[in-house]
């Protein structure tokens, strides 16, 4: 890897670019940093770095300064890129004339400086064959290297090859902890065709493949029999489902960065398409639909999850990804179709008190890159999310209801000696009367009459022992406002009538007494 001094008084700017950068990716790594330029001169004797990235204006000694005292007075030999806040033509003119590599204006632009420092790496080299055969294809397919291509090519064993096609591999389903490395699919496509391809990995799940024309010629009859050939092989080798994107197939390696555009572009129609098998010269003319999906579907989507009606949210989201077909919905538009609508989902779960950390599925679709999946799988995916969302919503309204019922309850216990009745709680409480009267039953094992019955009973033997109200008093107080109808409910719980209860509580007290 090279080596790299970073060189900034502003602390910010040089943490913004350890972290913005993907430095080992691209074959660098940082040995030091410096805040000016006489601080950089120090490090530099002992660290001896490839590459300086440095601010033109500093303290003590600016980036200009620092280039030409290196340049004059050091053994060392490194690379330049200046970063600058300042768009000034003197500063760039004279840093080309110390030859810099670059100018960059800030704020730093992170695909510009990527660029910049994909380039410098090629350059840094002293031979193609000085890197490994991952690192030539991405400096072909990334960069114009018709004066290199050449030498690539007989680096790569390639200079009698008859021209070349980029083909991108989506790995359905690869994971962490299941993710087929560059040299176990290298080993897959040499055990396959006795052949050895250059073989990049663009993401995790998304590989890139050099394969020779020639060779596609003697694979099959043609090419999509021959790559379709190729997937069948792959898929059965690695053990998971995989796709294959062909990009336009070109006569030199120089013009590899047109294949190589040609199958990533293919690669967008995997959906529009549906097959395992995307040829760009069969979908170049193809538009792709780049926009919102329509707001009823989804809306009519969420509805029935929320609703738990499977058959009907099962014809939403089939109808759904039918339309992700047949109006050609570019990845991106796919994912922000399943975006809405399973964000409106969380938003209904939330709104119950329930957890997204509950939801496996849809916590899946939410942090995976799941547009790396075939449709069939996707589609998979999607469906089990859907059932696991709608479980989980019947589990929290189930929980609701319980919660409702408890404090239904509390309210019973409060208020059984107002006028209450099954009646004016359900209505109280937004509920069906008979529904609340099932929910009851189910809850407590006992009806609501006869539970409020039995509340009434208790407090009247109370206020028997404890008072000498009369019969009817002590029925109103109890919230049953006919005298003779308390009689009958007391005397049918208890044996007794309040009477005789409360005579009875005399007779012993007279015992207890002699």
């Amino acid at each position: 890897m090279f080596k790299v001094l970073l060189v900034d008084d502003e602390v910010f700017v040089r943490k913004g670019l350890l972290e913005l950068i993907p430095w080992e990716q691209l074959n660098y790594t940082i040995t030091g940093e410096a805040e000016n330029g006489k601080e950089a001169l120090q490090l530099m004797e002992r660290l001896q770095p490839d590459l300086v990235i440095t601010d033109i204006r500093m303290p003590i000694v600016d980036g200009l300064e620092l280039i030409r005292n290196v340049k004059e007075h050091n053994e060392c030999n490194p690379a330049f890129v200046i970063i600058s806040g300042y768009d000034d033509f003197k500063y760039a003119q004279q840093a080309m004339r110390y030859g810099v590599h670059d100018y960059i204006l800030k704020p730093i632009d992170e695909e510009e400086m990527v660029s910049t420092l994909r380039k410098l790496s090629y350059t840094m080299s002293a031979m193609p064959m000085t890197l490994p055969s991952h690192r030539m294809l991405e400096a072909l397919v990334h960069e114009e290297h018709g004066e290199q291509a050449e030498r690539y090519a007989a680096a790569l064993g390639l200079e009698k090859a008859a021209g070349f096609v980029y083909v991108v591999l989506h790995l359905h389903g690869a994971t962490d902890d299941k993710l087929t490395s560059i040299k176990q699919l290298q080993d897959a496509l040499q055990s396959i065709t006795s052949a050895t391809f250059p073989v990049m990995e663009q993401r995790l799940g998304e590989v890139g493949i050099l394969l020779r024309l020639d060779w596609l010629r003697q694979y099959g009859s043609d090419q999509m029999q021959a790559l379709a050939k190729l997937r069948d092989q792959l898929t059965r080798r690695l053990g998971m489902s995989v796709s294959l994107y062909a990009g336009e197939g070109v006569n030199r390696l120089s013009e590899l960065r047109r294949s190589y555009t040609s199958a990533n572009e293919a690669a967008k129609h995997k959906y529009a398409e549906n097959r395992e098998v995307i040829l760009f010269e069969q979908i170049k003319n193809q538009p792709l639909y780049v926009f919102d999906m329509s707001q009823e579907l989804c809306q009519e989507l969420i509805m029935h999850v929320e609703e738990g009606n499977r058959t009907e949210y099962y014809a939403a989201a089939l109808s759904m990804f039918r339309q992700f077909q047949e109006q050609r919905f570019a990845p991106q538009a796919v994912a922000s179709a399943l975006s809405r609508c399973f964000g409106g989902i969380q938003a209904v779960i939330k709104e119950m008190g329930g957890m997204d950390e509950r939801l496996q599925h849809v916590q899946e679709l939410a942090e995976r890159d799941y547009l790396l999946w075939s449709l069939k799988l996707l589609q998979e995916h999607v469906l089990s999310a859907l059932e696991e969302a709608d479980d989980y919503i019947a589990q929290l309204r189930k929980e609701q209801q319980k919660g409702d019922i408890h404090r239904i309850k509390k309210y019973i216990d409060a208020h059984y000696c107002d006028n209450i009745s099954l009646k004016s709680i359900a209505a109280r409480f937004y509920m069906n009367a008979v529904y609340l009267g099932r929910l009851f039953r189910k809850s407590y094992g006992v009806y609501f009459n006869e539970y409020v019955l039995t509340l009434r009973v208790q407090e009247a033997k109370r206020l028997l022992r404890q008072t000498d109200l009369r019969i009817y008093e002590i029925a109103a107080r109890i919230g049953i406002p006919n005298a003779d109808y308390f009689v009958t409910q007391f005397e049918k719980l208890e044996r007794l009538t309040p009477t005789e209860y409360r005579n009875k509580l005399l007779v012993e007290r007279e015992r207890g007494d002699q």
